[in-house]
């Protein structure tokens, strides 16, 4: 564990930091949005700078040494800090945007504890490093993963960076997935929590390393600490070499969905020596 300075713990500054955001993102549901351009069809909304600077606020009060990267604001703090923060401060921001309330707010100390707060489901996913619990109404329970749903959030936004190796949309027309598992989209740090709260069987995504990711850090570490099966897609260990993620409730659910990645069904042969070129995604 990091060391932490003194005045509450390193739980607690990011469960009032996640509790912060989440109370912006709430506040300014349904209201008229102010959308930022990032380009390639991405945009951040001022309800998305307005959650950060809250989360913020809370962060430098409690652990002013300390530096924070946001998804909206970059780097800030000390640059010479042991300790920093990584925050996405409204993940989903499309589903906002448009009125749908499946987002969640990410805040998570680099090898240390994090918080997920559900804004519109009024629970914050909380993990010391060691165990994880959700907060509600006052109360605390554990976390305690379970595939018994068989629905399996799979990411499905472009780029497909593995591709033509991997493409976790083609999970989704997999003849083995369609009889075991039904599909769903939320937002990607909801979806982790609700793994690790047995809400979810499991989440799959492309991409690279993303322990370090201010859109997963957070929930990797939720579903690390409530004992689910968290590789990449290509079965190793999540790290600077990783690729993509796999987080699965159990071992049987991991092992079904590996197979199928390695397998990908009717789709394997359009990869084969000779196959057509699949279309460039747009």
């Amino acid at each position: 564990m990091i060391n932490s300075p003194a005045g509450p713990d390193d739980t607690e500054v990011a469960t009032a930091a996640a509790r912060a955001g989440a109370e912006v993102v709430h506040a300014r549901y349904g209201q008229r949005l102010t959308r930022f351009d990032k380009g390639a069809g991405d945009f951040a909304t001022d309800a998305d700078v307005a959650a950060e600077e809250a989360i913020l606020g809370v962060i430098r009060a409690a652990r002013p040494g300390d530096a924070v990267l946001g998804e909206e604001g970059g780097r800030r703090g000390p640059a010479d800090a042991a300790r920093q923060w990584l925050v996405d401060p409204l993940c989903g921001t499309l589903n906002y945007a448009v009125g749908n309330p499946l987002v969640a707010v990410n805040v998570v100390l680099r090898g240390g504890p994090a918080a997920v707060a559900d804004p519109f489901g009024g629970e914050v996913y909380v993990t010391d490093g060691n165990t994880a619990r959700v907060r509600r109404d006052g109360g605390e329970a554990p976390l305690i993963p379970s595939a018994a749903t068989k629905l399996v959030d799979v990411n499905l936004d472009p780029p497909f960076p593995g591709a033509p190796g991997f493409r976790a949309v083609d999970l989704l027309a997999h003849p083995a997935f369609v009889q075991r598992f039904r599909p769903r989209v939320v937002s990607t740090t909801l979806a982790l929590a609700w793994v690790a709260a047995g809400k979810r069987a499991a989440y799959v995504t492309d991409g690279g390393d993303l322990t370090e990711s201010v859109h997963f850090a957070a929930g990797i570490a939720l579903c690390r600490a409530a004992g689910c099966v968290v590789t990449g897609v290509d079965g190793a260990p999540l790290g600077r070499a990783g690729r993509g993620l796999v987080a699965a409730a159990d071992a049987e659910t991991h092992g079904l969905l590996m197979s199928m990645i390695r397998d990908r069904g009717p789709h394997a042969a359009r990869d084969e020596p000779g196959a057509r070129p699949r279309p460039v995604p747009r």
